[in-house]
């Protein structure tokens, strides 16, 4: 007897009748006395079909962010009731549930929402009546019970959060892919499937591009301490389990993965003032917007003038947002111009093996250098080294680098 949350994706129930063999898939592994919480996403692409709908009223639907997500939100409750009614037609009890139905409360950062608190009452009440519960992810409601979406990859953050307020035995995320890979196995044929990965790893692999999980579940999931377990929805293969430590694997690496992000752009401030409080001014007024901003570079433009250069990138999806915010403070500060590159691409290497390591850096760069890419930013934490590359010569980057680090046997 357990309770077990488990996670479907879109493409898992793209379908009516990957719904219905979802609904099988489930009864049939459940275990008498097991108690079930289902989250799931929108079917396939119906989030993409959704903003595309908004792109057809604006062209830039995201300056309405409140209204965006009453739309989003939408795609979720179309695949709990017809996975609540697939359950019900094989004979199950089952409800469904919205995010703010299942207690999920957020702040008011419309698209791009945290959770705040979890108050699981009714999903505790409907498993106590023997229901099955499938709760929609990727929502939440704010103090207002405005809807607020969790940003993409949200229905990962709702399944982990859920199990961490339910004190769940497991949480399982079912997915295209039947686990984490050193590498996405879409752009390098000889990725290699990892049994296990630390959260702290599995993080970091996240937040630089790695769509198999979103970062803040796998935060949800080290605050918690709950195992996740990541698995493929079309066999019945383990994946690969993200942990506090390794158990099993042979940790004698260098690096764990190789991670890419495609979904970002350049933004260059030539010609600002070298003095104190510059940068602040800059990135102060992207924050008051909810913009991150992740490799940053100050160059010297002139050192007699004392003028410097500020380079960042911003999310692709941020950058008609961001551009506005920059170009007020650009004008205030007399810059020489405000430039935007978007064919760029973030391939980053992440693992703690680096530490202790000398010469990785010099690895990867030399990886790049053989495949003819050139570098644009460079940027480093503790456990992982990025570089912003062309975007069109991404493929190229990433296996170039998978190569130097997990050779060909």
């Amino acid at each position: 007897m357990a309770l077990i949350v488990k996670k479907f994706g879109g493409s898992s129930v793209a379908t009516t009748e990957k719904i219905m063999n979802v609904a099988k898939r489930v009864l049939s592994e459940r275990q008498p006395g097991d108690q079930i919480v289902m989250v799931v996403s929108a079917m396939g692409d119906t989030t993409d079909d959704l903003i595309q709908l908004a792109h057809g009223i604006n062209k830039d639907p995201y300056q309405y962010t409140r209204e965006m997500d009453m739309l989003l939100t939408t795609g979720e409750q179309v695949s709990i009731a017809l996975l609540a009614m697939a359950f019900k037609t094989l004979g199950a009890k089952a409800i469904s549930l919205t995010g703010p139905m299942a207690g999920m409360q957020t702040n008011s950062v419309h698209t791009k929402g945290r959770i705040v608190d979890i108050e699981p009452e009714r999903v505790k009440e409907e498993l106590d009546k023997g229901n099955i519960v499938v709760v929609a992810g990727f929502q939440g409601a704010d103090e207002k019970m405005d809807p607020v979406t969790l940003g993409r990859g949200g229905s990962d953050t709702s399944a982990v959060a859920l199990a961490g307020a339910l004190k769940a035995d497991s949480c399982e995320i079912f997915t295209d892919v039947d686990g984490i890979y050193s590498a996405d196995p879409r752009i390098v044929k000889d990725a290699r499937k990892m049994k296990e990965i630390t959260y702290h790893e599995m993080l970091e692999m996240a937040r630089l591009g790695a769509g198999v999980m979103q970062p803040r579940s796998v935060e949800m999931g080290e605050y918690f301490h709950i195992p996740i377990h990541v698995r493929s929805t079309f066999t019945t293969k383990p994946g690969t389990i993200i942990r506090e430590d390794y158990t099993m694997e042979d940790k004698d690496f260098v690096i764990r993965g190789v991670a890419h992000d495609n979904k970002v752009a350049k933004i260059a401030v030539l010609g600002i003032p070298n003095t104190p409080g510059i940068a602040h001014e800059i990135f102060s007024a992207l924050a008051a917007e909810s913009i991150d901003v992740d490799m940053i570079v100050q160059s010297i433009r002139n050192i007699e003038k004392n003028v410097t250069d500020m380079v960042f990138t911003v999310a692709a999806d941020d950058l008609s947002q961001a551009k506005k915010v920059v170009d007020g403070v650009a004008s205030k500060l007399n810059a020489i111009a405000v430039l935007i590159e978007e064919d760029v691409a973030k391939v980053s290497i992440v693992g703690a093996g680096m530490l202790g390591n000398p010469g990785t850096a010099a690895r990867m760069f030399g990886a790049l250098s053989k495949a003819g890419v050139n570098i644009d930013i460079i940027s480093t934490s503790e456990i992982s080294i990025s570089c912003l590359v062309k975007g069109s010569e991404l493929d190229k980057a990433v296996n170039a680098i998978h190569e130097e680090f997990f050779p060909k046997n």
